[in-house]
């Protein structure tokens, strides 16, 4: 008898929370310990499989006068947290090309609590990011490549990175949907893609989706159907700008038993609540028409931020001039 797929689950799925991370660019990364340690603590009782906590940002850089800890992640941080995490749950960091000091701050693996390094690059920044990659494996973490702002890569150049990471140490490859603007089977053939391109080396494929078209959440299910088996999400889709897939919403539609939805309940009622009256995410107007134009947000979030903000004829006919 043939198991339909939508009942049954695929047991090598894991999920990344980078709730704190990518929710971190809303306020400078400048959450409450509270907060990050209830997240934390909701990572590991719902069965989550790695949580990323920040930034590991260049000081010089990023002042910290005007950033909070998890732009940098120092270990001292990181371990006030979750001291020597005594759990199953991984722990990881981002480290963004050209905007991380990665030789100094990312140590070796042994003398840290983290498992996971994402490196984070634009096309044009792929030689550097080869070099992260192998930095970071010589120190014994796990690492992951996110090619960011995919939607604006040539097939030329997408193929030719992917062929250098295919040959380097990595161990996952994401796709990145940065502007919010890819549909499901736009999704599938990238999917497909990377997956190819990684086959002959083991490369993992993930993703990562944006919710500016209100697509995250289905975009994520798509990359599963065509065979990504990691995946990102954050709590109640917190996430700068549009937001991201909501994890709530992906541990219910993956069927895993070893996933428990009731914490990340608790933890959206107890205090996302109340986060969500101090910072606004989520597929507002402006950022449907940011992806409508396959743009950046960060046009959108100003708009946001500005005294007309649901001025949405206006800044569409902006956007529209800078198409």
């Amino acid at each position: 008898m043939t198991v339909a797929p939508w009942v049954n689950y695929r047991p090598e799925i894991k999920i990344l929370d980078c709730s704190i991370r990518d929710g971190g660019l809303i306020n400078d990364h400048a959450f409450e310990d509270g907060l990050v340690k209830a997240i934390y603590d909701t990572c590991v009782a719902a069965g989550i499989d790695y949580m990323e906590l920040g930034y590991k940002n260049d000081k010089k850089i990023f002042a910290p006068d005007k950033h909070g800890a998890w732009k940098y992640c120092d270990e001292d941080d990181i371990r006030r947290i979750v001291g020597d995490n005594d759990s199953p749950l991984k722990l990881s960091v981002m480290a963004d090309a050209e905007k991380s000091d990665y030789k100094h701050n990312i140590i070796p693996r042994d003398q840290s609590v983290l498992d996971l390094i994402r490196v984070a690059t634009y096309i044009y920044q792929v030689p550097t990011a080869v070099d992260m990659i192998k930095h970071a494996k010589d120190c014994g973490y796990e690492v992951s490549i996110n090619l960011m702002a995919i939607s604006t890569v040539q097939e030329k150049e997408l193929q030719e990175a992917l062929d250098i990471f295919a040959q380097t140490d990595v161990d996952v490859i994401v796709l990145v949907d940065s502007f919010g603007v890819l549909y499901s089977e736009q999704v599938h053939d990238y999917i497909k893609r990377y997956i190819k391109a990684g086959e002959s080396t083991g490369k993992e494929v993930g993703i990562h989706a944006h919710n500016n078209q209100q697509l995250a959440f289905a975009n994520t299910i798509e990359a599963i159907v065509a065979g990504a088996n990691r995946l990102d999400a954050t709590m109640g889709g917190i996430g700068r700008g549009a937001g991201n897939c909501p994890m709530e919403l992906l541990i219910s539609f993956l069927k895993n038993p070893k996933f428990n939805l009731r914490p990340v309940l608790q933890l959206l009622q107890d205090h996302f609540v109340q986060l969500r009256e101090k910072l606004e995410w989520g597929p507002l107007v402006p950022y449907n028409i940011t992806a409508h134009f396959n743009q950046h947000p960060r046009s959108a979030i100003q708009l946001r931020e500005s005294d007309h903000k649901d001025n949405y004829v206006e800044f569409y006919d902006r956007c529209l001039e800078d198409a």
